[in-house]
């Protein structure tokens, strides 16, 4: 079957996903509750291990919460086949890749699964900064590759970047965009550039806080309740650099600054400094706030 005739609804799964971490698990989730068969790998065993044991609870806390029923929790756990190999992968209609923030990581997935999956199958990545068009180029199919950058929470969050490689077919899109819509998202077109639309205005926003931090402009608190109570934003972006990760965060400025080549975009110094001390937020349970 030739990418024209690739209809909207086309993928009716299983769907592949690469990659158990926070994004992961949340995107494995989301398909897995909305009715399609997901077929989970992770490098780490225990960290699949862990992803379903995170989903598990996450849908028990639904059901407490009387906001699914008890069999549809069961369900979508049982719609979950961990999987020990990429080679597992080939049957998939579409594999999403949400491995860690760094080119070379993602490069060799994608080597790796492009090998197994039919020509049909479409191959996305969750990136929130990487070219998709430097991605796209490790596969024998660029038209059928695009990015799926979900946010995190994924569960909560309604919103999908659906981002253009150079060679990204209008029929990937069309299915991609489908696919959103079916389980809940709003999918918005955006073309490949650094860091897309939402991290391009992002992340400087976050890097200039930190820098705030740095210069003691003012504390972490006092800099998060301006932009919340001045600015209307929801959360501060210090604490939104702890729930993104700290680390993740020098990864896409790094990535920004290179590829943009201007000095607005180049990571702040405490911002390296946290992430070589391991305060990388949420995670290690101390960034800019500390965490129980």
């Amino acid at each position: 079957m030739g990418d024209e005739s690739m209809s909207a609804d086309s993928i009716k799964g299983p769907v592949a996903v690469v990659g158990a971490g926070t994004m992961g698990r949340g995107i494995i989730q989301v398909f897995a509750q909305s009715g399609f068969d997901v077929l989970a790998y992770d490098a780490s065993v225990d960290a699949i291990e862990a992803a379903v044991g995170f989903i598990g609870r996450m849908l028990d806390r639904a059901v407490q919460k009387e906001r699914m029923t008890r069999a549809d929790a069961q369900a979508a756990v049982g719609r979950i086949t961990t999987v020990a190999t990429l080679d597992a992968l080939g049957e998939a209609a579409i594999c999403i890749e949400a491995a860690t923030e760094r080119v070379a990581v993602k490069k060799d997935i994608f080597a790796g699964v492009d090998a197994v999956l039919g020509d049909d199958a479409i191959r996305a990545t969750n990136t929130s900064s990487i070219s998709i068009t430097e991605l796209a180029a490790v596969t024998r199919r660029p038209e059928r590759f695009i990015g799926m950058h979900f946010f995190n929470p994924v569960p909560l969050m309604k919103l999908v970047e659906v981002v253009m490689g150079l060679a990204t077919s209008e029929a990937t899109f069309e299915a991609v965009r489908a696919l959103a819509e079916a389980v809940g998202k709003t999918p918005l077109r955006v073309n490949d550039h650094p860091g897309f639309v939402s991290n391009r205005v992002l992340m400087p926003m976050i890097n200039e806080a930190i820098l705030c931090v740095q210069e003691q402009v003012a504390a972490p608190e006092a800099i998060d309740g301006v932009m919340k109570l001045g600015m209307g934003h929801p959360m501060g972006p210090l604490r939104l650099a702890d729930l993104i990760g700290l680390d993740v965060c020098l990864d896409i400025m790094s990535v920004l600054h290179r590829d943009l080549g201007e000095d607005k975009y180049r990571p702040a110094p405490l911002l390296r400094k946290m992430v070589a001390a391991g305060r990388l937020g949420e995670k290690s349970k101390r960034g800019f706030y500390t965490y129980e």
